[in-house]
């Protein structure tokens, strides 16, 4: 009979390390799943229409308000995502450490709102207006120009906190040991982006329409007013969240594991994992232990018990360390290439949002007479293209998938990934040939140039890198999620954000090395403009690079060990002591 009320117990709450509202065990029925994640979402599509409403016409605001020229407005668009994407890991260390994910949020949210009243007070308030007495000039105001910069880097800030802490929070909702909300959890990436591209749609739509036909001034407060009312409907939702507590610096016991396994180093190596150190499943309360492996074998020293007379549990976490502890550094070392050679599928993405959108800027975007919808709209395009590729795979490929192979994910997580990037290929491809047609019409008509070639000539890039992004960014937004230590899980997603940051700072130092290799007569592959530019090579180069990288991907990725939790302790494996009645393994 205590058996059964035991069973009832774990299936009516929920124990994974959570928390209610009232800091209490959650009740399943009532909190997390499905009915949390609509309001956490909810405030992702208001962030991203922000977010994506000022990144995609940044560059044009450069160009025609601060009257930047080509190669320096690439530049700074290229500094801002890259400053925006790499804030990130500082915010989900702080979350995960010390603030927590939800207050992380709040926080972040905050300092967002304040770059957005900034922004635009820097558009109505005539002591910072772009110039003193007229809507148009050719040289900017330099207050406007300083607060212009300060506002958009308060956002990049507030994007920092608000979005490591606030997907991992989503992804905190389902419980990865309840079998449903484990597969809940891999479908809920996959419907973030659907609800992340929405907000993009709007954002480059909507917004870059008002940008072009009313005032900057009037997207600025409508994007204000969004985020707002968003932060308001996340409050609305905290009694229905799980929480997890942070418990100080989630670096620490990596630098623990480091510094236990060196002092040890001469100490010869166990002949049994058994003989290493873990605690048993009654001293900790969450019961995940991760399963030892054989890579990386050095830092297993810092597991081996010195001394049998003295107590482990006693001895300074800076002379020893769990197994699990072990595993946890050593997952974050082989994640590092992994890391490394995802960084040209970023250098591919962060084209769309620079030379694909000023592509658009010179073509034809008229539909019908009247018409013309703005360079910024062809964005749509991208989402559209990464909302299906994320529908087929939720819906369609991932069971049949699971059918054929076995796997609860239908494919592994970097299998996902590295199809992304033959898309991100074929992109570049396409994006070659069609800026080479588009040089010809230029060579051919010069007083019309490419205003004579449709936009949607472009239909097709944007449309396959969105195709990419549904492969490689959801699934590198999986991995570095679900394979960091579960402490660490907003830093995580800290580290998939650092590739598309890390991505637009190379983009930038390639562009700067091109531009030196390739000046011949006074003339490089960038111009000052794009017509005397040739963009067709640089994406053959981008390409090339991708490509090379792809087999490098490709051979780490055969070699990588997947995260695997086990609910006993080591050591009663070993020794027989599971409630359980053996080893209980998942692979995560």
């Amino acid at each position: 009979m205590k058996k059964n009320n035991h069973d009832d117990d774990e299936i009516k709450f929920v124990h994974d390390s959570s928390l209610d509202y009232h800091g209490k065990i959650p009740l399943r029925s009532s909190t997390g799943s499905w009915k949390a994640s609509f309001f956490i979402i909810a405030i992702e599509f208001s962030e991203r229409l922000s977010y994506f409403g000022i990144a995609t016409n940044l560059g044009m605001y450069l160009a025609k308000v601060l009257h930047q020229d080509l190669t320096t407005a690439i530049k700074n668009v290229n500094y801002w995502a890259g400053v925006t994407t790499l804030m990130p890991l500082f915010g989900g260390f702080f979350a995960d450490s010390y603030l927590g994910r939800y207050t992380t949020v709040i926080g972040s949210c905050i300092i967002y709102l304040m770059g957005l009243v900034l922004l635009t007070l820097s558009w109505f308030l005539p002591s910072l207006k772009p110039c003193a007495h007229t809507s148009t000039c050719t040289k900017p105001r330099k207050i406007h120009e300083v607060f212009f910069f300060l506002a958009i880097y308060l956002i990049s800030i507030g994007t920092g906190g608000h979005k490591p802490a606030l997907e991992s929070f989503g992804a905190d909702q389902f419980d990865d040991d309840h079998i449903k909300e484990r597969r809940q959890k891999m479908s809920f990436f996959n419907w973030w982006n659907c609800g992340l591209c929405s907000g993009l749609i709007l954002g480059v739509t909507v917004i870059g329409y008002v940008q072009d036909h009313v005032s900057w001034g009037a997207a600025d407060v409508i994007l204000l007013g969004v985020m707002a009312f968003s932060l308001v409907i996340f409050v609305i939702g905290r009694k229905v969240y799980r929480y997890r507590m942070p418990n100080g610096s989630v670096l620490a016991p990596m630098f623990q594991v480091i510094v236990a396994a060196i002092s040890k180093r001469k100490l010869p190596y166990p002949s049994s994992p058994s003989e290493l150190y873990e605690v048993s499943k009654a001293e900790d309360n969450n019961g995940r232990f991760l399963v030892h492996t054989k890579k990386l074998k050095f830092f297993d020293k810092a597991a081996i018990i010195e001394n049998e007379g003295n107590l482990a549990k006693e001895q300074s976490p800076w002379r020893i360390a769990t197994v699990t502890k072990v595993e946890e550094m050593k997952l974050m070392i082989n994640m590092i290439p992994i890391w490394i050679f995802t960084l040209p599928f970023g250098m591919c993405a962060a084209q769309t949002q620079t030379f694909f959108l000023k592509q658009g800027q010179i073509m034809d975007r008229k539909l019908g007479h009247n018409f013309e919808f703005p360079p910024s709209s062809i964005f749509t395009i991208s989402a559209i293209g990464m909302i299906i590729s994320v529908a087929l795979y939720d819906r369609f490929l991932v069971p049949v998938l699971r059918k054929i192979t076995g796997n609860e994910r239908g494919i592994t997580i970097l299998q996902r990934i590295g199809f992304g990037m033959v898309f991100s290929i074929i992109t570049m491809i396409v994006a070659a040939l069609v800026e080479k047609k588009r040089l010809k019409i230029v060579e051919t008509n010069p007083s019309k140039g490419s205003l004579s070639m449709s936009v949607f000539w472009l239909a097709p890039q944007f449309l396959i890198i969105g195709f990419a992004d549904g492969f490689t960014l959801v699934g590198l937004q999986e991995y570095f999620y679900d394979q960091v230590p579960d402490s660490m899980r907003s830093f995580g997603i800290g580290l998939y954000l650092s590739v598309i940051g890390a991505a637009n700072f190379l983009c930038g130092l390639l562009i700067t090395i091109v531009t030196h290799v390739t000046i011949k007569n006074g003339k490089s592959w960038f111009g000052e403009n794009l017509n005397t530019s040739r963009l067709d090579k640089f994406y053959w180069l981008l390409g090339g690079i991708t490509t090379l990288n792809m087999f490098v991907f490709v051979f780490f990725a055969r070699k990588y060990s997947y995260k695997t939790v086990q609910n006993v302790a080591v050591g009663d494996c070993y020794e027989g002591k599971s409630d359980h009645g053996g080893k209980e393994e998942r692979v995560v």
